[in-house]
């Protein structure tokens, strides 16, 4: 039996292995094929491509048939003929053979690439070569995009707080109010980053009360018009005990952001975003969680500016947060229904899915470029998470001021 002709078919992408593109840019590389004696070519065609899919199956009732969820954007589409197919067969001699290519992304708004459960964004590079009375050979070359999300804008810029109370009962008693007040300095944040939290708990009830900080990501996937979504805790910080009828205060407690990916606002199908829950544990009734929302962007808070310059005097006037020891392994993060309240759990399972419509120096933190993090969040797994059914609620946050 003779040997096949082709002795190696690849395709190679100029640039380091782990270089990310954006909109816009040139994605270049050359097809590598080398050959083991005279080979007849009818055509090698290179395609770059950008899609994203969500998908899933769902079985409704006792018997076995599932019902399919699938959704497809495609965001771009590039091709380009290295041996053109014009009726005549092009004849390759023996030894290696190199064809480049090159395509641009389009100007346009592109979506970060992404793999979840249910769900990708993913870009690519196939190449396929048509030979007479042979199957066509193809291959494939995945790349990184990375729409950037600068942080340094008003609506990133710009202060998150909110105020929310309850009153703790158990068997018809009244045990007295809890209040939680918090906020932060802005709502645009990059990976590897130190938020202060600012926050106050106003302890009335005669039991003891745990508050703590969860930083927590949450993976919407709609297709059909149904949404699944995967809600997950990356961070957490937890609060020294705060007595029957006493107060405590966050002066700039510090919780760190782990190396995830950004967030992903632009896409139609898949959704990643991210949101700071300051809870209190509540011995006896259900907890109480304040909600703040975050952004996780690429391209940091600039080192010199008007706005920069500002949070520096703000944060040089006290500077505890800094001081505080961040352990090297932390203990991992909870799993997300440790975090949803037992009314927030009753109130989405019971209704139905909604139709889509600081140890760490500051400095060495806002120099980082956004190439720092692509290697860290792209090959990490996700972390532990559970499935529930997606409905989220408003919440009831009236303004309070608040001396930080």
């Amino acid at each position: 039996m003779s040997l096949s002709s082709i002795k190696s078919f690849r395709v190679d992408l100029d640039g380091p292995v782990d270089a990310a593109f954006t909109r816009g840019e040139l994605v270049s590389g050359r097809v590598l094929l080398e050959v083991r004696r005279e080979t007849r070519v009818l055509s090698i065609k290179v395609q770059g491509r950008g899609v994203a899919t969500a998908h899933w199956l769902e079985n409704r009732g006792m018997n076995s048939v599932y019902n399919d969820y699938t959704s497809r954007i495609s965001y771009f589409r590039r091709r380009q003929h290295l041996i053109r197919d014009n009726g005549e067969l092009t004849v390759l001699t023996a030894g290696r053979h190199e064809f480049p290519f090159s395509f641009q992304l389009p100007e346009e708004t592109l979506v970060t690439s992404f793999e979840g459960k249910h769900g990708s964004i993913r870009y690519w590079v196939k190449v396929k070569l048509h030979r007479p009375w042979f199957t066509v050979r193809k291959i494939k070359k995945e790349f990184t995009v990375i729409e950037p999300i600068d942080i340094n804008t008003p609506a990133l810029l710009a202060p998150q707080a909110g105020t929310k109370d309850k009153m703790a009962r158990a068997w018809y008693r009244n045990f007295g109010q809890v209040n939680v007040t918090a906020k932060i300095d802005r709502k645009g944040y990059t990976p590897g980053e130190v938020i202060p939290v600012f926050a106050e708990f106003e302890n009335s009830t005669s039991r003891s009360i745990v508050p703590k900080a969860y930083i927590t990501q949450t993976q919407t996937f709609i297709a059909r018009g149904t949404m699944k979504q995967k809600r997950s805790v990356v961070a957490t910080l937890c609060g020294d005990i705060v007595g029957a009828r006493t107060r405590e205060t966050w002066h700039g407690r510090a919780i760190k952001i782990p190396p995830v990916g950004p967030s992903i606002l632009q896409c139609r199908i898949i959704k990643v975003e991210y949101m700071l829950k300051v809870c209190v544990d509540v011995p006896g009734t259900s907890k109480l969680c304040l909600e703040l929302p975050l952004v996780i962007g690429t391209i940091p808070l600039h080192p010199f500016g008007s706005r920069t310059s500002s949070v520096s005097s703000q944060y040089s006037v006290n500077l505890e947060w800094l001081r505080m020891a961040i352990p090297e392994q932390p203990e991992p993060p909870p799993e997300y229904s440790a975090v949803v309240s037992q009314e927030e759990a009753e109130q989405r399972n019971g209704t139905s899915v909604p139709q889509p419509s600081a140890a760490d120096d500051l400095s060495g933190i806002l120099e980082r470029p956004l190439q720092a993090f692509v290697q860290e969040f792209r090959f990490r797994p996700p972390p532990v998470y559970c499935e529930i059914d997606p409905n989220p609620q408003p919440l009831n946050i009236r303004p309070r001021c608040m001396t930080c």
